[in-house]
């Protein structure tokens, strides 16, 4: 699977040519996911996206739905191509798990704007808080949703400073759901190559 910088219909495999490479692929995309997703205490989940990330999203997609119309692609391209990092930022998909359907539609209920609420801390820079939900509102009055879609914008200064190696903590500030961790070495590794810093 190449990544090109921009996904297209015409960077993508064919149904039959995704089929074939999927069978020996999907152990090395598995392994990519799971170092670009970071946990925010016992529920919160970000998977930082990549285009990498987004690419098999589509294939998988497009396979599933057997799509092969060039509408379809579109659409599907359309969906998921905003998930991609452009160089200035991170983006993640932000997930609220839990497996008890009464919790989580207890909790959901306590974390209205939580989204609103995470952040990123690169080392002696202030936080960056997540532009969320770009596409659509995913809240109601009266719950939070499970699922988010996040935008994290780092400054000139914030960028570099990660590309030389600086410490990442990520945060969730909301009253309800307390939390931070610090981005392991190796996943802030795959996260500095999202980033480009102007010469």
């Amino acid at each position: 699977m190449q990544t090109t910088g921009k996904i297209t219909p015409e960077s993508l495999m064919t149904l039959e040519a995704y089929s074939k490479w999927r069978k020996t692929h999907k152990p090395e995309i598995m392994a990519h996911r799971k170092l670009r997703t970071v946990h925010l205490g016992e529920h919160l989940t970000l998977q930082f996206e990549s285009e990498l990330s987004m690419r098999y999203q589509i294939q998988e997609m497009l396979r599933i739905e057997k799509i092969f119309e060039e509408e379809g692609i579109a659409q599907e391209i359309e969906a998921y191509a905003p998930l991609v990092p452009d160089g200035t930022n991170w983006k993640a998909t932000m997930m609220l798990e839990y497996p008890d359907i009464h919790e989580r539609r207890r909790e959901l209920a306590r974390l209205i704007g939580i989204e609103d609420r995470v952040f990123v801390e690169v080392e002696g820079y202030p936080r960056v808080y997540a532009i969320a939900d770009e596409d659509l509102d995913r809240e109601t009055p009266d719950k939070t949703s499970a699922v988010h879609f996040l935008r994290f914008e780092l400054p000139p200064a914030l960028r570099a400073a990660v590309k030389a190696g600086a410490a990442v903590r990520v945060g969730c500030d909301h009253t309800n759901y307390p939390a931070h961790a610090q981005i392991a070495p190796e996943t802030l590794a795959s996260l500095a190559g999202d980033l480009t810093v102007e010469a």
